[in-house]
């Protein structure tokens, strides 16, 4: 069995990101555990590669997809696809939180802005390239929670971040027969460039 750290994870690092518009009848892993926020019969994802870094609990890469949803009145998502190259966050992210981790090969590149590329033992699942634009905004902190499935009821998981964000421009390829195939051959929203972040993750057990 592959330890983890207790929760909460104190993790570091920049990512990524992409907001999309996505029609809701394309999601094809949203558990009818969780409502989708829409407009216009469209739903809200983010897609993110991460690169958590020291002086965070854990060093690994990460490549997830997360939807928008409804609870209460506060920000939340749902991961319906997530890929880690770490045992340690594969286990425990499905251990505590109920998040679909799956193994991955991770290669990212920050040499000129930034490329990454996944896959698997069996295909590949997508390739990005961003390029960031303008000044980084001033550093901000946010709370938002994560929902997933449960056996009785959805596993709720509240986060804590602080980041810079910069705009960027983004190129997406994504394998239109692996498991973000809805995505291809679509324009992200909008693209960001995260750095200097800061997460606490989950809550300590009592």
């Amino acid at each position: 069995m592959t330890e983890y750290p207790a929760q909460p994870w104190r993790l570091a690092g920049e990512a990524c990101v992409s907001v999309w518009m996505i029609p809701r009848s394309a999601l094809p892993n949203l558990s009818d555990a969780v409502t989708p926020l829409t407009a216009g019969g469209r739903a809200v994802v983010v897609t993110a590669w991460i690169d958590y870094t020291p002086p965070g609990q854990l060093r690994y890469h990460e490549l997830l997809a997360t939807v928008a949803v409804r609870h209460r009145l506060a920000p939340a998502g749902s991961i319906t696809e997530i890929w880690v190259d770490s045992a340690t966050s594969l286990a425990g992210g499905r251990a505590l939180w109920n998040i679909p981790k799956e193994a991955a090969t991770l290669e990212f590149d920050h040499s000129v802005g930034f490329t990454g590329a996944a896959s698997t033992d069996t295909d590949w699942i997508a390739t990005a390239a961003f390029t960031p634009r303008g000044p980084a905004a001033p550093r901000t902190g946010a709370r938002f929670s994560i929902v997933q499935p449960g056996e009785e009821q959805p596993k709720v998981t509240p986060v804590r971040a602080w980041a810079r964000f910069r705009s960027a421009a983004s190129t997406w390829t994504v394998n239109p027969d692996g498991p973000l195939g809805y995505l291809a051959g679509r324009r992200p929203l909008a693209s960001a460039h995260v750095s200097d972040a800061r997460l606490l993750f989950g809550t300590a057990d009592r």
